[in-house]
């Protein structure tokens, strides 16, 4: 049986990015993946957007140092964002400026005019906003299929439909098997599982972490007008909700976040209802009809900050996980921090700013 010098579990945008980097500098590895493709779960469907400060200020730099990759590369295409507000929200558009304006995001408070100059049709009680010029949309399945390319060039093996069952240590490497009986050799182990990471974990005999997953819901609304294809995302600053145009429709999201099991996951009907009664208090427009609507699982360690690197306990076991919804936008520095960390790696141009602390497993120790 083949060695591989890593085996990944998990072939998401977290999973295929992390192989690329890795195999990129010599290293042998697996990549596993239990659905019939990847990127079937999370990646496949993200709300797909590029925005400086989602996740927290701990998140911008890793962000930030993402962006010139995902434009180089041509994934991203600007649209701008508005957290909006209204009177009563004045003190929190302000607190926003605060702890956002020391990260270098690129960020500018509006007043009423402004506002509503930018989005016709917003009701008046709306007064206050700020904007965020660089918010660009994510070609996600682009980026994906990037890095999976990039994976199959320096020698991945990618396996699909190989859910692990069991994982063991035995000496220096792990045996890995899956459902359908099949089995891998590695001497590293590396939890891309996303929603399933704590299962994933209990299996290899590590203490999970407590990364939880959480559904969001989003649905495609056809709209009366339809929505300017140049209006830029929207959100609420209380994060009650956030809508954005999608060609000629809008895409809406209560911005939930409903405990879950890992599953594939499934609209919530009551979500997609509260969506559709704030938007209603928003903006004029008439929504003719609810034409789709998709859940997805975001996975966050109790801390809202993802995992990245070995555990402090478990031999050979490391964590590429608890990316939440930025995992995507995150994707190259994340990745490219990630392999440095778990080969010994000096830092580079894209990571060297980069404070690995703030994501290191042993903070849960």
């Amino acid at each position: 049986m083949t060695t591989f010098d890593f085996a990944i579990v998990g072939a998401g945008i977290a999973g295929a990015s992390l192989a690329a980097e890795l195999a990129e500098h010599g290293a042998g590895v697996l990549l596993l993946e239990a659905e019939d493709r990847p990127g079937y779960h999370a990646t496949g469907r993200s709300a797909a957007f590029w925005e400086e400060c989602y996740g927290g200020p701990e998140l911008v730099p890793l962000t930030l140092a993402s962006g010139d990759y995902l434009r180089e590369h041509g994934f991203l295409t600007q649209r701008g964002a508005l957290y909006i507000g209204r009177e009563e929200n004045e003190p929190a558009l302000d607190d926003f400026m605060e702890r956002f304006g020391p990260t270098g995001a690129n960020i500018e408070r509006l007043d009423e005019a402004r506002l509503h100059a930018m989005l016709p049709g917003l009701r008046e009680d709306w007064t206050g906003a700020v904007w965020e010029p660089a918010c660009a949309d994510i070609d996600v399945a682009g980026l994906h299929a990037h890095y999976l390319s990039r994976a199959k060039k320096a020698g991945v093996q990618l396996e699909c439909r190989a859910r692990v069952s069991h994982a063991e240590r035995m000496g220096d490497r792990w045996t890995i098997g899956c459902e359908d009986d099949r089995e891998f050799a590695a001497a590293n182990l590396v939890d891309a599982a996303g929603a399933w990471a704590d299962e994933l974990a209990r299996m290899a005999g590590a203490q999970p972490l407590g990364i939880r997953p959480l559904l969001r819901t989003v649905a495609q609304l056809r709209t009366s007008p339809a929505p300017d294809p140049d209006q830029p995302l929207v959100l609420d600053i209380d994060g009650r909700f956030y809508f954005k145009p999608e060609a000629g429709r809008l895409w809406l999201s209560p911005h939930d976040e409903v405990p879950s099991e890992p599953c594939d996951a499934a609209p919530d009907e009551l979500s997609v209802a509260e969506a559709i009664d704030r938007l209603e208090k928003v903006v004029d427009w008439k929504i003719e009809a609810v034409e789709r609507r998709w859940a997805g699982l975001r996975s966050f360690a109790p801390d809202r900050l993802p995992v990245y690197g070995w555990d402090p306990q478990c031999d050979g076991f490391a964590w590429f996980a608890g990316q939440g919804g930025y995992g995507i936008q995150t994707s190259p520095a994340a990745a490219r921090l990630a392999a440095q960390l778990l080969l010994g790696l000096e830092r580079d141009d894209m990571t060297r700013s980069l404070d690995a602390s703030l994501y290191d497993p042993g903070r849960f120790a």
